[in-house]
């Protein structure tokens, strides 16, 4: 199970970290992703890590902004978010991967979600 949290209003420029924390399961075995679903959008791809792989992805609009970690003794992932834009406002989620697929992004690639926590970004 995992459960998502961290969410705020906040204002443009400003910073949020988003925690998944994993139950049942030790996330570091797994493929940790970041999505979000704005209102009339769908779902696309923020972040994902790979601790097996010991590799990342970020989509290219939050690259250098965003940053997924993860703490083995909490049994959590991180997503840290510096210089919010009114445009990162959404519901984000986070998932757990088993498949290769991990790094392409694809909703279906990831087969255990969270329930979602919202961001507003405020111009």
């Amino acid at each position: 199970q995992l459960q998502a949290s961290g969410g705020g209003l906040v204002q443009d420029g400003g910073s949020l970290r988003l925690s998944c924390a994993a139950s049942g399961r030790a996330f570091h075995n797994y493929h940790m992703g970041w999505f979000r679903q704005a209102p009339g959008k769908e779902r696309e791809f923020v972040a994902a890590r790979s601790w097996r792989a010991g590799a990342a992805k970020y989509v290219a609009s939050v690259k250098g902004r965003f940053t997924i970690s993860g703490d083995s003794a909490k049994n959590t992932v991180y997503l840290q978010m510096n210089g919010l834009k009114p445009e990162d406002t959404a519901i984000y989620y986070c998932a757990a991967s088993t498949s290769v697929l991990w790094r392409s992004g694809q909703i279906n690639a990831y087969n255990s979600w969270g329930q979602g926590t919202q961001v507003t970004v405020s111009s």
